[in-house]
């Protein structure tokens, strides 16, 4: 029988081993490191070098993702080694490919690390002045990102007040709006033989037409797949180059020349992608291209079956419009502003504000970094949010969200009219393409649908001048829940009437001198300066808390009643407060 333990057991860490370091976790990542031609090879040393040089960029910020961040310092030092070798008067040797867009191809094959080391320390550039020369480079690496790791951080660029930002990994590639951006999208491994045999059973006619496309990651096995294709009797396959350009009809990759002709349609191309592309790239080209096709790169075993690699986005299609449907009675809009650093994305923020105010409704701007659920549902008055963010992350699917998140492009859906909200397809993420475009089309409302002369935001002129005030939502059909089928009577609180009297009253809401007061609107909503306010409305229905001493009566209007008597509260410690003043602790 075993002994009966004399103490209890310990439960916690001794006190004498607080301030002992612990122990080091070895990860996958720490156990199988990269060599250093193969560190040169896949962070791309030494035309990250050669650009810096040629930029006279003398603060460098290093952007990582977080799995990159393993990395991260032997990258660093072999970019300070090159970059403080000694400069020779001229170039010994030109790069091995040219560099298209802000990548390049990788080198082919494996080369020793002393002779990569001594072309870095070799690379010049004539221009470089004396001034220039005696200035040296100083690197930062960020570490964590303000936004998504897709994204240049910029903000983070410009605490250290960087001039350039070397952009490390998978890139959406949107248009930055202050600092210049070297993007190394880093090489990875991949065996093309697989691939050359999923793609046979895929494609088994050589004559079909089919698009070769990769992630960035991967976009240096394009050429030597089309190659390999071509040899084998595939005689209308089109290679894929990297493009800084979301708004092309493939994003950020060029396209056929009989496309851009005109001579013939993107709708009869196939896609075949290299690793699984993200949901915004599928969800954008299911409506352009006759069907895609990707070999997953993270599968354990190769893929050659075609009905596990044809990507189908029906469910996600019809699961997106109907979110956007369940908004388009939703009173209070919220606006996620999650980037700072895409170009144009304060155009693009008044834009959606003055759709959400010309429909009647209300909105409410945040800016956040990264989105989650916890943030977002603080504001339980919100009934739905647009995000502002890059082409790849706006589109947020997730179950934990309380309510819906859509994107500016679905916002312009949803605030049409119910006759005309056609869903045909159709599905865009990048911003600029919708501002440049411009609007889907001419939204209604039901009124306008019936052919009545309103305005969208419920103006109505009064020949008269003397328009009544509370007939006017009357006057505008009912609307409710295409869900539930519930009539919903407060979808546009922001509704103002556009006559004398109204004026009037609106002014008189709220007179000078009386802000304790919140007097209501016709329609029943709470009126903040003048201004109805469903938010207000929201707090003060179901708010159960409204402040400290709301459980007194409060009377600052009458005169008759004194002041409340000043009483001594607790004091003391927390082990034993006294109340009062008295010495009997409590």
């Amino acid at each position: 029988m075993a002994d009966t333990p004399n103490a209890p057991p310990a439960l916690s860490t001794p006190d004498t081993r607080i301030f002992e370091a612990p122990t080091p976790i070895t990860t996958a990542e720490t156990a199988n490191r990269s060599s250093e031609s193969e560190l040169y090879t896949t962070y791309e040393i030494e035309r990250t070098v050669r650009e810096i040089r040629k930029g006279r960029w003398k603060r460098i910020a290093l952007q990582f993702p977080d799995d990159m961040l393993v990395d991260a310092p032997r990258v660093f030092e072999a970019l300070s080694r090159g970059l403080k070798a000694k400069k020779k008067s001229q170039a010994i040797r030109k790069p091995q490919k040219e560099i298209v867009d802000g990548a390049s191809q990788p080198i082919q094959g494996s080369e020793d690390a002393d002779k990569i080391h001594q072309r870095v320390q070799d690379l010049d550039l004539a221009a470089d002045g004396e001034d220039d020369a005696k200035v040296a480079e100083k690197l930062y690496i960020l570490g964590d990102t303000s936004y998504g790791s897709c994204c240049v951080d910029e903000i983070a660029a410009e605490h250290v007040d960087a001039d350039v930002v070397v952009h490390y990994g998978r890139s959406c590639l949107s248009p930055t709006s202050r600092l210049p951006v070297i993007y190394v999208f880093t090489v990875q491994k991949l065996s093309l033989d697989p691939v050359v045999q999923a793609f046979k059973n895929v494609f088994p006619d050589r004559k079909e037409r089919v698009i070769l496309m990769a992630d960035v990651t991967h976009v240096s096995h394009v050429p030597s797949l089309g190659t390999a294709l071509t040899d084998d009797g595939y005689s209308c396959i089109y290679q894929t180059s990297v493009v800084n350009s979301p708004a092309s009809p493939i994003p950020n990759r060029s396209v056929p020349e009989m496309i851009r002709t005109g001579e013939h349609g993107l709708r009869e191309y196939c896609l075949f992608h290299i690793s699984e592309p993200p949901a915004s790239l599928l969800l954008t080209l299911s409506s352009r291209l006759s069907s895609i096709y990707f070999y997953p790169t993270n599968a354990q075993s190769p893929v050659v079956s075609s009905s596990s690699l044809k990507a189908s986005t029906s469910l996600a299609l019809r699961r997106r419009y109907a979110l956007l449907t369940s908004l388009a009675t939703v009173p209070i809009f919220g606006i996620l502003i999650n980037t700072l650093s895409v170009k144009n994305y304060l155009h693009i923020v008044d834009h959606v504000k003055g759709q959400i105010a010309a429909a009647g409704k209300k909105s409410y701007t945040f800016v956040v970094g990264k989105v989650n659920a916890a943030k977002i549902a603080n504001f339980s008055e919100v009934g739905g949010w647009v995000i502002i963010g890059c082409w790849e992350s706006s589109l947020v699917e997730n179950a934990e969200f309380w309510k819906p998140v859509i994107t500016p492009f679905e916002l312009e859906l949803s605030l049409q009219g119910d006759g005309e909200r056609i869903w045909s397809g159709e599905w865009r993420s990048d911003f600029n393409d919708l501002l440049q475009s411009g609007s889907i089309g001419k939204r209604s409302t039901g009124a306008q649908a019936d052919g009545e002369d309103a305005s969208f935001d419920g103006r109505n002129d009064d020949a008269d001048g003397d328009h009544d005030i509370d007939s006017e939502p009357e006057s505008l059909p009912p609307e409710f829940d295409l869900r539930t089928g519930r009539y919903v009577s407060n979808s546009r609180p922001m509704q103002i009437v556009d006559s004398p009297s109204a004026t009037t009253r609106s002014v008189q809401a709220v007179p000078k001198g009386a802000d304790s007061l919140m007097k209501k609107t016709p329609n029943g909503l709470l009126a903040i300066n003048g201004e109805a306010s469903p938010g207000a409305e929201f707090f003060h229905s179901k708010r159960s808390w409204k402040g400290l001493g709301s459980d007194f009566e409060i009377a600052y209007d009458d005169s008759s009643k004194g002041a409340a008597s000043i009483e001594q509260g607790r004091s003391g410690i927390a082990s034993g407060y006294v109340a009062g003043g008295r010495s009997d602790k409590r």
